[in-house]
């Protein structure tokens, strides 16, 4: 069996400084509601199919242009295997998703996803809502058009894999949607998760030049606007980006080995940047505002406002604002009176060549995707894949997702016993499992999913909703008074975990379950607030086929919800059957007494700490 090594201490408080606030031993909670779930469904007898999925068309190109040599498992052996497998490359794995990977393979797989076609934008979703006009509903001075956009992404189309890695992403390179106060909000953050999936498959260099660059991260942290030194009133640059591209989107708090772990001088940790550095990159990122250059005004109301076009445009540059001071950083010097583009690239071209990159994006994105607590050999092998694709090209990112997705500890079957191996799934990514995997749909194709961020009555947790650039969790985090503390092993999901989000993930999917997501006028654009209906309901066809069956039921869901991980004949398994065996279903049966074992079915599974706990 691999060991799986608890990170190093320091090396955790080099991506996330600060003590973790006292709380208490969750995992007990967890389990604890799971069964009482469990015994609720039983008493009351409450409780899907064909998830929007990956497939679609597959009448293009595909080469397989990432390394493939060096893996152990390079092919499913059990349906089990190939469900884990996609529930890490994506968000689901129904029965259909599982046969493809089965009769293709993990690589040429992979291969067809990172050569499918972009799917539908999100900016071009916006469009064709109606939402691009100025009218009394005020769109442009609204974000919920991008809360619907958002979901509509996230919970259908035709590359999941693309749109899954563009969801890591986001909690990487964090531009949270909750402070925006501009107009055209909503198409920005359109345009923000445009250019997330635009570039997930391309090279970390021109993504991190693009956020850079992009008006939602100009908004967020303050480049847009951002002036040269004035010494006659003492203005300074402000610092916020240069210190967040650094601490966060790039290098890290502290040199570190290719494994991740931290370099040492006299036994402690090496700074990775100084104040001064902060400082003289700070002067690189001036003089750049939203780029409004077409002149076009749209009158609303008494007054105008610009058009929507500067919210996908790169943020432009005003030469006048921008320091003409030279900028000292990591070692590079930009000499004074470089134009801003020219400095801009060569900062970020530092940025990027820095050796901390490969490992610090590595082990942040296998958190994402598979493990919370890779090991350094796990670690090593991706940043070696970041640094080098095989080819001479660095940060190329569909290297990176290769070798987080084929690597032995994601694929072989020695982590799957390990009780330091594995990941809490997110909530926000278990509503989009349940999604993709019993089909769930618009019926009028608008998507009206607000923010789900209320811990108490819903996820806790939306996308581009992150509280802070810090994102909902910190990666470095360490449950205070569990079991994992002692070793330091982190488990970042945990954070958000509390009495209040456990019951409320269990009454919010209880709901959406049965009914599906309750929104106000779904056939019309506008949040009119009116006239509540459900309209993203799933139809569970393919469990209907098996409700007269329990434990074919159960084993079913335990394949496309949580890899296999329920063993047959298990006592997790046996307490389940017996709670859905409590109601009696039958062929005869009417349909809801039908449905309503299915929805028990679904959710028992779904609050099971085999659910919860992603392997």
């Amino acid at each position: 069996m691999t060991n799986v090594e608890a990170p190093d201490q320091a090396a955790t408080s080099a991506i996330d400084p600060g003590p973790a606030d006292a709380a208490p031993d969750h995992s007990k909670a967890l389990l604890a509601s799971a069964a009482a779930a469990t015994a609720l469904l039983a008493a009351c007898g409450g409780g899907g199919e064909s998830g929007g999925g990956g497939g679609g068309n597959d009448s293009f190109a595909v080469t397989v242009d990432f390394t493939t040599t060096g893996y152990a498992n390079p092919t499913p052996t059990t349906d089990a295997d190939a469900a884990r497998f996609l529930q890490q490359a994506q968000f689901s794995s129904t029965v259909e998703e599982i046969a493809k990977v089965r009769s293709n393979g993990y690589v040429t797989w992979l291969a067809t996803e990172f050569s499918r076609p972009l799917g539908p934008t999100g900016w071009d979703w916006l469009e064709a809502r109606g939402y691009g006009v100025a009218n009394t509903h005020s769109y442009y001075f609204n974000m919920y058009p991008a809360e619907f956009m958002v979901w509509q992404q996230l919970l259908s189309g035709p590359d999941p894999v693309r749109r899954r890695v563009a969801l890591a992403l986001s909690e990487f390179f964090v531009a949270s949607m909750s402070s925006a106060e501009f107009t055209w909000r909503s198409h920005a953050y359109a345009s923000w998760w445009d250019t997330l999936t635009h570039n997930a498959f391309g090279n970390f260099r021109q993504l991190l030049e693009d956020v850079t660059l992009h008006p939602a991260m100009g908004w967020f942290l303050n480049t847009k606007g951002n002036q040269k030194e004035n010494t006659n009133t003492g203005r300074v640059p402000d610092e916020n980006y240069a210190r967040e591209v650094m601490q966060l989107f790039s290098i890290g708090l502290y040199e570190l080995n290719l494994d991740g772990t931290l370099k040492r001088n006299n036994g402690q940790p090496i700074d990775s940047y100084t104040q001064s550095d902060v400082t003289n990159l700070a002067r690189v990122f001036t003089g750049y505002d939203f780029d409004t250059s077409d002149g076009v005004r749209i009158p609303v109301d008494s007054y105008t406002i610009e058009s929507r076009a500067f919210a996908r445009k790169p943020m432009s540059l005003n030469a006048s604002r921008h320091s003409n001071l030279a900028a000292t950083f990591l070692g590079t010097t930009i000499p004074a009176n470089t134009p801003g583009k020219a400095a801009l690239g060569t900062a970020l071209d530092t940025l990027f060549n820095h050796p901390n990159v490969g490992p610090f994006f590595a082990r942040q994105m296998i958190q994402r995707l598979v493990t919370s607590n890779p090991s350094g050999a796990y670690v090593a092998h991706v940043a070696a894949a970041f640094n080098d694709n095989g080819k001479g090209v660095r940060g190329d990112l569909k290297a990176v997702w290769a070798a987080i997705l084929l690597h032995d500890e994601a694929r072989g079957p020695q982590t799957l016993a390990s009780n330091t191996f594995g990941k809490l799934r997110e909530p926000m990514l278990r509503f989009i499992q349940w999604a993709r995997t019993f089909g769930a749909q618009s019926a009028a194709g608008s998507w009206k999913i607000f923010e789900l961020g209320n811990p108490a009555t819903q996820l806790g947790q939306s996308p581009l909703r992150a509280p802070s650039v810090f994102n909902f969790f910190r990666p470095g985090y360490v449950p205070p008074n569990t079991t994992l503390t002692p070793s330091g092993a982190t488990a970042p999901e945990f954070q958000l975990v509390n009495e209040t989000t456990v019951g409320g993930y269990l009454n919010f999917m209880q709901d959406v379950i049965e009914r599906g997501i309750r929104c106000p006028e779904p056939g019309v654009p506008q949040a009119a607030y009116t006239n509540y209906l459900y309209d993203v309901k799933a139809t569970y066809s393919r469990e209907l086929s098996l409700v007269t069956d329990a434990t074919a039921l159960v084993r079913h869901l335990s394949l496309v919800l949580t890899a296999g991980q329920i063993a047959p004949n298990s006592d997790n398994e046996q307490l389940m059957v017996n709670a859905l065996n409590a109601t009696p279903v039958t062929a005869s049966s009417s349909a809801d007494v039908k449905l309503r074992r299915v929805w028990a079915a679904v959710l028992m599974i779904m609050a099971c700490p085999q659910y919860l706990i992603q392997k």
